[in-house]
């Protein structure tokens, strides 16, 4: 008789960002969930979009759970996970946390935003408090998954517990330099990009108040959007894009400056180098990070000059050092980290990439 099959593991992520927002938590998650899918694993999803919402304060575009503790609760006990992950420390993530500390269930959590200079920016808050509140949500966990080795060595600093990289990946096969293509952008050179949310985090102005030869192009959104449309009439704002249309803007580029100085990450950035671009950043985490000592970007405090400089990078080298990043890897980081018993681990293939939206259907909202 043979042998029955195995019933896959099952991953459940909490999350508080998910579509239709436009961000680097959510292009992970999308990724992630696809690449362990296609490894054969149970993946749900609880995201906002199964709940009644109100509009988050300063960012509309988000929307916070409401009435989300028994409903989340029910849906973890129904689904028996053998692993839960909580992605982020909003409405959905609390009432994750509450039901695994309560019950005695191990669940895993990223950290994907820094909270404390966002909060910071806007409100008389201390720093201070809000590290407090994140290391209070983070002790329980089992890992506490960050998305570089600074960003770790920066929590462990401020005494955090199993701090554990979660790297990230870009897909290759749709970033990618569009060599023979006739080029989206038809403006004067050389254009210098940004792509990201329009709010005072992303340390726009910084970039849009260089004197710089050519064209500056802005694709996004955000609540800083108005103000900087009003107050740099030169640059083009292009709004939110996606797919192949983001990525023939990204081909169709010479330069993208990246002048956050709080991303975590930056996956804006890998994109970038695969479709070509050298990056011109400050040398802070984010770009530290995923430039390292490549020569594929230039980083300097003077970010004119890192600008100037990138224009001598060839394509190629930036094409190459993107290379180094897949959602394999970085799936098979996150899957270590959940430490799910008797799952066996698996061999990267270097060839596979994600899909950047996959078709996430998946959901619990059967459940709640």
């Amino acid at each position: 008789m043979a042998p029955e099959p195995l019933t896959p593991k099952r991953i459940l992520i909490v999350s508080d960002a998910w579509r239709p927002q436009v961000n680097g938590v959510v292009r992970t998650l999308e990724a992630t969930c696809a690449t362990l899918r296609a490894r054969g694993l149970e993946v749900r999803m609880i995201t906002p979009d199964q709940f009644r919402t109100v509009p988050l304060p300063f960012y509309p575009e988000i929307r916070l759970a409401l009435f989300a503790r028994r409903r989340v609760a029910k849906a973890i006990a129904d689904f028996a996970p053998d692993a839960v992950h909580i992605a982020t420390e909003g409405p959905l993530g609390h009432a994750a946390r509450k039901y695994c500390v309560r019950n005695g269930v191990r669940f895993s959590t990223a950290f994907h935003t820094r909270y404390p200079d966002y909060v910071s920016a806007r409100l008389p808050v201390p720093k201070s408090w809000v590290w407090a509140w994140l290391r209070w949500f983070h002790r329980p966990s089992i890992s506490v998954m960050a998305p570089t080795t600074t960003m770790k060595a920066h929590l462990e600093a401020e005494r955090f517990v199993n701090a554990k990289v979660w790297s990230r990946g870009v897909d290759l096969a749709l970033f990618e330099p569009k060599a023979g293509v006739p080029p989206v952008l038809e403006l004067p050179r050389p254009i210098w990009l940004n792509v990201g949310r329009l709010a005072v985090e992303k340390n726009l102005e910084a970039f849009l108040s260089l004197d710089l030869p050519g064209t500056k192009v802005i694709v996004g959104d955000g609540p800083q959007a108005a103000e900087l449309k009003a107050k740099f009439p030169n640059a083009i704002f292009l709004g939110v894009k996606f797919g192949a249309e983001l990525a023939r803007i990204y081909a169709s580029a010479d330069i993208f400056v990246f002048p956050s100085r709080t991303d975590t990450f930056g996956l804006v950035m890998l994109e970038a180098l695969a479709s070509g671009l050298p990056v011109a950043a400050f040398p802070v985490q984010g770009p530290l990070d995923v430039l390292g000592d490549a020569p594929a970007g230039v980083m300097d405090e003077d970010l004119a000059a890192a600008c100037r400089r990138a224009q001598a990078i060839p394509r190629e080298i930036c094409r190459a050092h993107a290379q180094r990043f897949t959602w394999e890897a970085a799936a098979r980081q996150f899957i270590e980290h959940l430490a799910i018993p008797d799952l066996e681990p698996w061999e990267e293939d270097p060839g596979y990439t994600a899909a950047p939206r996959p078709a996430v259907e998946q959901d619990l909202r059967a459940a709640v």
